[in-house]
């Protein structure tokens, strides 16, 4: 509490020394002094968006090729989650761009970039519902490792990453429910 003709400090660091770093270092958009490696951080998340990108391919490729009697409805969840993975793969982009780095949409070399693999086009129901599966808890892994790494690193991309985290928890438990179903 402020003593009696003293102004209250609202700040936990010098004002005036906050705003003359943020005016030096204007360029950098989002990416301030107390981001630890901003490089290492881009090479990580262009991993996450390279698996992304293969998921939103398996995805849509399974959507487009399931046959059977409940085709329809298992070809709508796996729309739903291209279309989830999509979404997914504009956050870690955009993620990416503003800490300064250029997210790496170049088809070459994607499947080494991806911790998930694509999979194939001529596969029964099960094979493709246990291939999204196993993809899912690779992802699941990967997301975790990732989560563990920004902790205290970068806060905003931990946050994105645990949001993600759940929906690829909801995916699997989804793709789980089809298998036993």
């Amino acid at each position: 509490m402020a003593k009696s003709g003293e102004q209250p400090n609202y700040f936990l660091r010098d004002v005036q020394k906050l705003r003359g770093e943020a005016q030096k270092s204007i360029s950098s958009g989002a990416v301030t002094s107390d981001y630890k490696d901003a490089k290492r951080s881009v090479e990580l998340l262009q991993g996450a968006l390279a698996t992304e990108i293969v998921c939103v391919l398996r995805y849509t490729m399974n959507s487009i090729s399931v046959s059977g009697m409940t085709s329809k409805s298992v070809a709508a969840e796996f729309a739903e989650h291209a279309d989830d993975e999509r979404d997914h793969m504009h956050r870690i982009a955009e993620r990416i761009d503003q800490l300064g780095g250029i997210p790496n949409f170049d088809p070459k070399d994607l499947a080494s970039r991806s911790a998930t693999e694509y999979g194939g086009h001529d596969l029964t129901l099960a094979q493709m519902v246990e291939q999204n599966l196993v993809a899912e808890r690779i992802a699941i892994e990967h997301y975790r490792d990732l989560i563990g790494y920004f902790k205290d690193r970068d806060p905003s991309t931990r946050a994105m990453l645990e949001e993600i985290l759940a929906d690829e928890e909801d995916h699997a438990t989804d793709m789980l429910d089809l298998m036993e179903g």
